[in-house]
């Protein structure tokens, strides 16, 4: 997920000697026009040209630490408009979504569901008393959200009560299991940082997913000064325990919380102070340790909500713990089970909000897909039977799995992917999902050549609507507006400390279509001591710095042929 940079000041070179400086809108939209405007608008613009203004761009001296690349090829042609680096390794940062998402829609397919199923070890008797264990057996559906579902925390769950209740169960004398052993390996990405780990941007991978595997924490002020302020969760839950450090402090005091969460625990430390005349408060989001404990403690309290009783525990069964002892699903029986929505729309709410957890699950489920061989075999061989049967058939009888975890098999899956897209091997070293990981690099070659080959892909459809469209939704919404780039780029963003990309499509002015990769990396704004040119004000910050290539290709009146 992009999280915000500093801002920064600079100035724009104009080197063509027939351009002529329009001074248009603000001190933003100066900077981006300015490196788009030509003398004679009547006469298309040659490719030499505009090669010229996106190089004069680059070579600005406050980028002179820094490290631009760039690749723009034709979808028509296949020419290449613009190339600097790109041959070269650069941090993606959430420009990883474009190769994970990809690979889910060519592996899986956009019409492909997730399941989570409701399983028992014994029936219900007739009285709606089941003598048993409740297992919630998940595959990664990421779609239990709030976000998904109206704002509405407990939503998401209420297919799974449903089905429980269509069984005729009334009470539960045993636990409700939430089984998250569907994948293998760690909860975090590979490369993932600690310090990443309690935001709602690093929150831990589940087969079991719940509201992002986050909460969200409100912090109010008391209705006294000196008291301790108020804090509340969404969901309500009891399953984290909050250390509550912070004071209402006088009118006009600012207002500093702070929210620790220590790696691996569900303590939540809250401290500082907030003025009693704070209106808005204080919003966290806060991912939670063991998503899947979240996800079953929450089923309870919505079960509870309908009046069904458990009188046993609620725990979580992991990879590890089926390692030794295997799920037997010939000797369960299924209660229900529901569907997540279509991937194609998983991946919509992926890369247009640039969701770092969806992009791991949809890695993780191609990985684990692919660990007895094609999943569309899989699925041919036991056609008409339930998931349940699915399971059993290829952990039993279809072949001999492939060892690994889901992560590492879903990496292969991908290079697999590459190899037959084209892309030079070693051009792409990623090594989780989502691009948190600083140890990811790409090429802008490999990227371009991604894009080009999804474009003829049969999912070429799915996964260009799924990208954020410049001045109008997802991670774009705000930026290139008044721009030949709003309602025309739909691009993939990317940003982690010193690191900004931006890589998707373009339609040129003379109607020509273009595949774009930008990466600026090692670029520290705060070094840049160079002024906006005089007369405008203002700054302009990195992110319109890449914003101002795409403008100029949307701009373009020329061709490629």
């Amino acid at each position: 997920m992009a999280r915000p940079g500093p801002k920064l000041v600079t100035r724009h070179i104009l080197v063509a000697s027939l351009m002529v400086l329009q001074l248009v809108g603000s001190a933003a939209a100066w900077g981006l026009h300015a490196v788009q405007q030509q003398a004679n608008p009547q006469e298309p613009e040659t490719i030499g040209s505009l090669r010229e203004r996106i190089a004069a761009h680059l070579a600005q001296p406050r980028f002179t630490s820094a490290s631009w690349g760039v690749k723009v090829v034709s979808l028509e042609s296949g020419k290449t408009i613009f190339e600097h680096n790109p041959q070269k390794y650069f941090n993606p940062a959430s420009n990883a979504k474009l190769y994970t998402t990809a690979l889910a829609l060519e592996r899986l397919g956009a019409d492909y569901r997730i399941k989570t199923s409701l399983y028992a070890t014994s029936r219900p008797e007739a009285s709606g008393t089941l003598k048993g264990d409740v297992i919630v057996y998940g595959r990664g559906d990421p779609t239990m959200a709030a976000r998904l579902n109206g704002g509405d925390y407990f939503k998401g769950l209420e297919p799974l009560v449903t089905q429980l209740m269509n069984a005729g169960i009334r009470r539960i004398e045993g636990d409700l299991v939430g089984d998250e052993s569907y994948f293998d390996g760690p909860p975090f990405g590979s490369g993932w940082e600690w310090d990443d780990l309690q935001a709602y941007y690093g929150a831990e991978t589940s087969a079991l997913t719940v509201d992002d595997n986050s909460l969200d924490v409100f912090v109010k002020p008391a209705e006294r000064v000196g008291m301790p302020c108020k804090i509340t969760t969404g969901p309500s839950t009891a399953f984290v325990t909050f250390i509550n450090r912070t004071q209402t402090a006088a009118k006009g005091t600012d207002a500093r919380i702070t929210v620790y969460r220590p790696v691996g625990e569900n303590i939540i430390y809250v401290s500082g102070k907030l003025p009693i005349d704070s209106a808005s408060g204080y919003y966290s989001a806060v991912a939670v340790h063991n998503p899947a404990g979240l996800f079953v403690s929450l089923l309870r309290d919505a079960l509870a909500q309908r009046g069904i009783v458990i009188t046993g525990r609620t725990r979580v069964i992991d990879w590890k713990y089926r390692e030794v002892t295997p799920m037997d699903f010939t000797k369960l029986i299924e209660l229900g089970s529901v569907e997540s929505m279509p991937l194609g729309e998983i991946v919509r709410e992926t890369l247009k909000p640039s969701q770092n957890l969806y992009a791991q699950l949809l890695l993780l489920q191609v990985g684990e897909n692919s660990r007895f061989g094609s999943p569309t075999n899989v699925r041919e061989t036991v056609t008409g039977q339930s998931q349940a049967k699915v399971d059993a058939i290829s952990s039993q009888s279809l072949s001999e799995p492939r060892t690994g975890t889901s992560e590492s098999l879903g990496v292969e899956s991908l290079n697999d992917l590459l190899s037959r897209a084209g892309v030079r091997k070693g051009d792409v070293l990623l090594e989780e999902g989502a691009g948190l990981s600083r140890r990811d690099v790409i090429t802008p070659d490999a990227t371009a050549a991604l894009l080009m080959y999804m474009s003829k892909s049969r999912w070429a459809d799915a996964y260009k609507n799924a990208l954020p469209i410049a001045g109008v939704d997802g991670t774009l919404q705000n930026r290139m507006k008044g721009t030949a780039a709003a309602g025309n780029v739909r691009a993939k963003t990317g940003s982690l400390r010193y690191v900004y990309t931006l890589s998707g499509y373009v339609t040129t002015s003379a109607g020509e279509r273009l595949a774009f990769s930008i990466m600026l990396n090692n670029y520290n704004a705060e070094r840049s001591d160079t002024p906006v040119s005089q007369g405008r004000g203002g700054s302009i910050s990195p992110r319109e710095d890449m914003d101002a290539i795409p403008i100029m290709l949307a701009g373009f009146t020329g061709r490629s042929q």
